[in-house]
C-alpha cells in the first residue's frame, strides 16, 4: 500500500516537474502564437456583426403623446386659466427639449361629478396646438355638488384616448379625492357614492390602473392639497408593484406607509434609471408659475425612460428592424428585465474573507487579454481615437481564485469574489448567466474602458485632483486549452467598494439627486469634454461607480466600424440624447468647452481649438490594476525602470519576492523573482534564471521610453509578416497548465 502511495507522489511530482519545463522552455515566437490565436478568435468573432442602426431613434422615443386630466370643477377656474395660459409655452418647450425632432400631440380631458352636464369633456390627440388652446378656453369650471368629484370617469376617458407615441404621459390636475371611500384619506360625510364600484358607471380603479400599466402611461399627479393624498397612494402601490421609479411626496400623509411597503423592483425613488414607468407626485399648489416647468420635466423624464425599453428591445431585436417596428415590444421590456433574469441565481451574503486565501474555494486557470497601460504624451489620445489598433493589448495568463457562488447580479451577468494567485488585491469575476457574450465583445468592452481612461487622463491634467475621474481596468479571460476550467469567457476588474452611483446613462439620463455633488458634476463635465476633444467623434456616456471611480461606460461613436458589437453605443442618436437633457455646469466652463444643443440641431458645430500638453499624470503599471495617479506621487525603482506603480502594488512587489530553482541543465542553483511583477504584466512566473532566459524576447523587468510607448508598429499589432514567420517556426508546442497549481 506505501509502495502505491509512494509511486502516485513520484507521478505528481514528476507530472508538475514535466509542467514546469515546458512552461521554461516557451519561446518568445509560442507565446505570440498564442496570442495570435486569440487575437483571431476575437477578429472571427467579431468580423460579421455590423453595428445596428440607431437611425431615428431620438425621434422615435422623444415623440409624445401628453393628455391633461383635469378637474373642471367651481374650485378649479384658476389651474384651467393657468393650463390655458400656458400650454403653447408648454409645447414649445417640449420640442426645444427634444431639439425640435419630436412630434408631440396634445389631448385635454375635463371632468366634473355625476350629475354635471357635460360631466366629461374630451379633445383626443391632436399636434394642433391652438385647437388644445380653444378647447381649454371652452371649458367652464362649474359643478361640484359633494367634495368626491369623479376621477375614475375621467380616467376611463383617458385611457380610451387614441394613444400612439411610445411616450405617453397623463398629467393629472386635481384638488378632490374620487367617490368611494377606500380613496379618500378619510370618508367623506357628503360622498354620494362612498361604497366603491357603486358609482352610476360602476367602474373601479384596480382594473384602470392595471390597463394604464399595460399601455405604458407615465403617470403625475400635481397635487394641490391633501385631500388627493390615499389616491396617489393607490398609484404608488400599483406602479410599484410593476417595478416603476416611484416618487411620492414626503409631505403626503401617506408616505410612511409606502415607504414600509415592499416592492419587486419599485418603491421610492433614489435617483435610478431603469427603462421602467414612471409615477411621480409633484407639488403644484395654488401658484401656478411652476406648472410650466413640472410638465416638461416630467415628459423628458418620461422620454428618458423609454429611450432604455427602447435600446434593451434594440439589443434583442435581430435584423435591422425599424424602430416603428419595435413599438409592439416596448410594454413589458426594462432595463433590468431580460431573458437572464429568468434564471433564480441563488446569491452568497456574507462578507467577503479577502485576507484568507482557502475562502476562495474555486481555482481558474484562465488566459486572455489586457489592455496595455496607457501612457500620457502628446499622442496618445489622439493615436486611440485614430484607431482601434492603437488601443494595444497583450497576451495575459493568470492563476485566479474566486467563490463559487456570486454575490451580485444583473440583468445579463453574475458576479464573484476573486483574488489572484500572486496578489493580495481585490477583483471581481463577472461571467455571463447563459449564452452571453463571447471574447470579441468582452475586448471590445476592455478597449472601451481603455479609451475612457485615455480621455481621464487628458481631463485631470487639465483639472487636477479635486475633479479628478478613473476608470478601473477590464480583463477579458477564457479557460486555457487543457485545463478543466471550460471555455466560458469572463472579465476580471477591480473590487470598488462604496455605493454606487449612476451619474448618466447613454440615452439622456441625468442624476438629479444632488446636483452640486462634485463627482456628479465632474461626470457630466466628463461626458461633455470627450465630445467636445474628439472633435464630434466620441462621447463617453452611461457613467457609473463609487465616487470618482467610474465602470462600465459606453461609447457612442460617429464612426459606425468603432465599438460596433456595443448595442448601447447610440451613434449620432446618442450625441442627440445627451445634450438634449445636459447642463453645462462650472467644470465646462474651466474646461471651455463650446458644443450645445443649438449645434446639434443645426449640424454646425465648433469647437475649443488647442488643448495644452499636460503629462503629470500616470498609470499604474500593474495591467491589473492601471489606476490613475500623480508623477510626482508615483512609486518607481531602479529594478524595475520605467515602470510606475500605486502604493497598494508597490508594498507587494517587495512582499512577493521568493528564491526559485533555475531548471535549465547544470549545476544547482537559485534565482530571485517578483511573482506579483510577473502576473501584473500578463505572464507566468519564470523557471529558470534571467541569464538563461537571456535572448528570448525583452527583458519586461526594464521598461524604457521606446519599450512602453505605444506605437503602430509595436509587438502587439500582429500583422501578416509575424504570420509568415510564424509558419515557418520548426514547431508548434501546445501548453498544457495543471489546475491548482
Amino acid at each position: 500500500m506505501k509502495v502505491a502511495e509512494l509511486s502516485r507522489d513520484v507521478e505528481k511530482e514528476r507530472a508538475v516537474a514535466d509542467r514546469l519545463k515546458r512552461e521554461a522552455d516557451l519561446s518568445a515566437t509560442e507565446a505570440k502564437f498564442r496570442e495570435l490565436q486569440l487575437k483571431r478568435e476575437v477578429r472571427a468573432s467579431g468580423v460579421n456583426s455590423g453595428r445596428r442602426s440607431a437611425a431615428g431613434m431620438f425621434k422615435a422615443v422623444c415623440s409624445t403623446d401628453l393628455l391633461f386630466l383635469m378637474d373642471t370643477t367651481g374650485s378649479m377656474l384658476n389651474h384651467i386659466k393657468a393650463a390655458k395660459d400656458q400650454v403653447r409655452s408648454i409645447m414649445k418647450d417640449i420640442k426645444l427639449a427634444f431639439l425640435n425632432e419630436a412630434e408631440i400631440r396634445f389631448a385635454v380631458v375635463g371632468y366634473k361629478d355625476h350629475g354635471d352636464t357635460p360631466n366629461i369633456q374630451f379633445l383626443d390627440f391632436t399636434s394642433n396646438v391652438d385647437r388644445v388652446h380653444a378647447f381649454l378656453n371652452g371649458l367652464a369650471a362649474t359643478g361640484g355638488n359633494d367634495e368626491p368629484e369623479d376621477v375614475l370617469g375621467g380616467l376611463r376617458q383617458a385611457l380610451n384616448a387614441s394613444w400612439k407615441q411610445q411616450t405617453r404621459c397623463i398629467v393629472h390636475i386635481a384638488d378632490a379625492p374620487p367617490h368611494g371611500h377606500k380613496l379618500q384619506n378619510k370618508p367623506c360625510k357628503d360622498d354620494r357614492y362612498p361604497n366603491v364600484g357603486y358609482c352610476p358607471h360602476g367602474i373601479t380603479l384596480e382594473p384602470m390602473l392595471k390597463q394604464m400599466i399595460g399601455l405604458s402611461i407615465n403617470y403625475a399627479l400635481l397635487r394641490i392639497n391633501s385631500s388627493t393624498d390615499r389616491m396617489a397612494l393607490a398609484f404608488h402601490e400599483a406602479y410599484s408593484a410593476a417595478s416603476a421609479d416611484c416618487v411620492l411626496l414626503s409631505s403626503n400623509q401617506f408616505y410612511s406607509d409606502a415607504s414600509n411597503y415592499s416592492y419587486p423592483g419599485g418603491g421610492l425613488s433614489k435617483g435610478n434609471v431603469k427603462g421602467s414607468l414612471l409615477f411621480e407626485e409633484t407639488e403644484l399648489g395654488t401658484t401656478f408659475s411652476a406648472l410650466r416647468h413640472l410638465i416638461v420635466n416630467m415628459v423628458t423624464s418620461s422620454a428618458s425612460r423609454t429611450a432604455v425599453r427602447v435600446s434593451t428591445a434594440r439589443a434583442k431585436s435581430t435584423g435591422k428592424k425599424l424602430w416603428s417596428d419595435l413599438a409592439t415590444t416596448l410594454g413589458a421590456i426594462g432595463e433590468d428585465h431580460d431573458e437572464g433574469d429568468a434564471e433564480d441565481t441563488r446569491l452568497e451574503t456574507v462578507p467577503p474573507m479577502w485576507h484568507l486565501r482557502d475562502w476562495f474555494n474555486e481555482t481558474l486557470m484562465v488566459e486572455g487579454f489586457s489592455p496595455d497601460v496607457v501612457r500620457h504624451d502628446a499622442n496618445t489620445l489622439n493615436d486611440m481615437m485614430a484607431h482601434d489598433d492603437n488601443i494595444t493589448m497583450g497576451i495575459t495568463e493568470l492563476t485566479v481564485h474566486k467563490r463559487d457562488h456570486p454575490f451580485a447580479q444583473g440583468a445579463l451577468r453574475v458576479a464573484f469574489y476573486a483574488r489572484t494567485a500572486a496578489s493580495a488585491n481585490r477583483y471581481v469575476v463577472k461571467s455571463f448567466k447563459r449564452g452571453g457574450k463571447r471574447l470579441a465583445h468582452l475586448a471590445e468592452d476592455m478597449r472601451c474602458q481603455a479609451l475612457c481612461k485615455a480621455f481621464a487622463l487628458d481631463f485631470n491634467a487639465l483639472l487636477g485632483e479635486e475633479h479628478s475621474i478613473d476608470f478601473i481596468v477590464t480583463t477579458c479571460l477564457k479557460g486555457k486549452s487543457g485545463t478543466d476550467s471550460g471555455d466560458e469567457c469572463l472579465s476580471l476588474e477591480p473590487f470598488i467598494e462604496g455605493t454606487y452611483v449612476k451619474y448618466n446613462n447613454n440615452c439622456g439620463f441625468v442624476n438629479k439627486d444632488n446636483p452640486s455633488d462634485r463627482f456628479s458634476q465632474a461626470a457630466q463635465a466628463f461626458s461633455h469634454f470627450t465630445f467636445e476633444r474628439s472633435r464630434g467623434r466620441f462621447l463617453v456616456s452611461d457613467i457609473q461607480g463609487v465616487e470618482n471611480i467610474m465602470t462600465d461606460p459606453v461609447i457612442h461613436t460617429l464612426d459606425p466600424e468603432r465599438f460596433k458589437l456595443a448595442d448601447a453605443n447610440l451613434g449620432k442618436e446618442g450625441f442627440k440624447f445627451f445634450f438634449a437633457t445636459h447642463t453645462c455646469n462650472s467644470i465646462c466652463a474651466k474646461l471651455g468647452l463650446k458644443t450645445n444643443a443649438a449645434m446639434i440641431m443645426s449640424g454646425k458645430y465648433q469647437f475649443r481649438e488647442s488643448w495644452p500638453s499636460i503629462y503629470n499624470n500616470v498609470c499604474c503599471s500593474n495591467k491589473l490594476c492601471g489606476k490613475i495617479m500623480r508623477l510626482s506621487s508615483s512609486k518607481t525603482s531602479e529594478k524595475f525602470s520605467g515602470y510606475h506603480w500605486c502604493d497598494i502594488c508597490w508594498s507587494q512587489l517587495r512582499s512577493s519576492v521568493a528564491k526559485l530553482v533555475c531548471l535549465d541543465p547544470g549545476p544547482h542553483h537559485e534565482f530571485e523573482v517578483s511573482r506579483f511583477f510577473y502576473e501584473s504584466q500578463g505572464r507566468s512566473t519564470p523557471r529558470r534564471c534571467a541569464t538563461h532566459r537571456g535572448g528570448e524576447g525583452e527583458d519586461i523587468t526594464m521598461a524604457d521610453s521606446r519599450t512602453r510607448t505605444r506605437t503602430r508598429t509595436r509587438t502587439e499589432v500582429v500583422g501578416e509578416n509575424f504570420w509568415a514567420r510564424l509558419k515557418s517556426a520548426k514547431r508548434e508546442k501546445s501548453v498544457v497548465s495543471l489546475r491548482g497549481r
